[in-house]
Parts: C-alpha cells; sequence; structure tokens
C-alpha cells in the first residue's frame, strides 16, 4: 500500500447532485488507498492553514453557491503549492458562478446541458494513463456544454449534433460542437482534474466513469517528492 496521503473532501451547495451521496461513494477507494480523508461542509476549510498545508488532495464536490474572495486566494494557495483539486460535473464545474478566478483555476465552466437527460457519448482521446484502456463511454444523462481554454490537456470528449439549439432559452443554432469532458491541467505545482460525467449516483455507477474519476483522484495527488508536476 502506498505511503499515507491526506484527502480532504469539501461537499455542499445545491442538493440536486447528492454531493453527500455522492462523495461518501468515493470515500471507500481513497482510504483502501492510503489516504487519511478528512469531509467537510464549509468552505472555511480552505481558510484553515494546517489542513490546507497537509492536504495532498482536495475533492470538491459544491455546485454553485458562493465562495469568498479569501476562500478563493486559500484553496488557489494551497493548489498552487502542489495540493491536488479534482472533482465531476457541476461540484468542480457549476461552482461559484460570480467568481471568474476560479473558472481560470478549474479552467472550464458549465454553460448548458440542451435536453436535460439525453443519449450521448464520452469519447477518449488520449491516451494518458487516466483513461488508459477506455474508448468510449454511452450515457443517458445531461451533456455539459463547457468553455474551456487551451492550457487544458483533454483526455476526452464529447459531442453535440448539429442543429440543436433548444436549451429552454435563446442557444446558438449550430453545425456540430465538441467540447471537453474529461481533462486535466497544472495550477503552479498544483495538479487539476476534472470530469464533467457524474450526474447523479446512476452515473457514477458506471464502471468506466467510476475508474476515470478515481484514477483522476490519484493523479492530480502531490506527488511523493512534495510536487505536482511529473
Amino acid at each position: 500500500m502506498p505511503a499515507q496521503r491526506n484527502a480532504v473532501v469539501v461537499r455542499g451547495g445545491w442538493d440536486g447532485h447528492v454531493p453527500v451521496e455522492a462523495t461518501d461513494s468515493f470515500l471507500p477507494f481513497l482510504e483502501s488507498n492510503g489516504y487519511d480523508v478528512s469531509v467537510h461542509d464549509t468552505l472555511d476549510v480552505y481558510l484553515v492553514t494546517d489542513t490546507m498545508a497537509a492536504a495532498d488532495l482536495i475533492v470538491q464536490c459544491w455546485t454553485m453557491g458562493e465562495i469568498t474572495g479569501d476562500q478563493f486566494r486559500a484553496l488557489s494557495a494551497a493548489v498552487r503549492s502542489g495540493t491536488g483539486f479534482a472533482g465531476w460535473h457541476g461540484g468542480i464545474v457549476d461552482a461559484f458562478r460570480a467568481t471568474t478566478e476560479y473558472f481560470w483555476l478549474t479552467g472550464g465552466q458549465f454553460m448548458a446541458h440542451p435536453g436535460g437527460q439525453v443519449d450521448h457519448e464520452i469519447v477518449v482521446t488520449s491516451d494518458h494513463e487516466i483513461v488508459k484502456g477506455i474508448d468510449r463511454i454511452p450515457l443517458h444523462s445531461e451533456q455539459y456544454w463547457v468553455g474551456t481554454d487551451a492550457a487544458n490537456d483533454v483526455l476526452a470528449t464529447t459531442t453535440f449534433a448539429a442543429g440543436y439549439a433548444d436549451l429552454g432559452r435563446p442557444g446558438p443554432e449550430v453545425e456540430e460542437v465538441t467540447v471537453p469532458a474529461v481533462w486535466t491541467r497544472r495550477w503552479a505545482a498544483g495538479r487539476i482534474f476534472v470530469a464533467t460525467m457524474g450526474h447523479g449516483l446512476v452515473d457514477l455507477d458506471i464502471p468506466e466513469v467510476r475508474t476515470i474519476i478515481e484514477r483522476g483522484l490519484v493523479w492530480a495527488s502531490r506527488r511523493p517528492d512534495g510536487g505536482g508536476r511529473g
């Protein structure tokens, strides 16, 4: 078993993404892989200097809500120093909509999920260790249309059909749109992992989805040498 590492789970926000049940489902994996896990239902944990300094990984599941400037700066500083930051679906890319600096940290932001629960695919586009051995994942769930930037290492994508514009509000007429669905990112010494799948427990129980997220949590964690690169 690898040397013990510290994982800080931060959960809350909109109840529709079942943050308690969703994060609870990953606790046995973390614990069996040598993580000492602490669970928090307040963003104030980001202000606890000792906790952040000792954290090798932050798993955040907090949809929408607000983060204060002090909380964000403390989170950013922890990741910059080598603490991993990871999450799935709205718990990481539909959080803190009023704080644009947070979108820079994550490398992406939820924009829409046209049609609600729809049939679609997640298509692996990389040979990265997080997605190794996985090709396509068929889903009937929310398909996240996200805005991202070029600093991300995109591991998988999803494609919206041509002509789809029914967002329930004014939306674009498109030929076809392919957007990232799984990516990693660096933030100084820190590693960031994002998966846009995982709307509900049913999605998180799909073996390929769970495998990608579990691998992503481990990958994002602080390196044994104390850094986030490599």
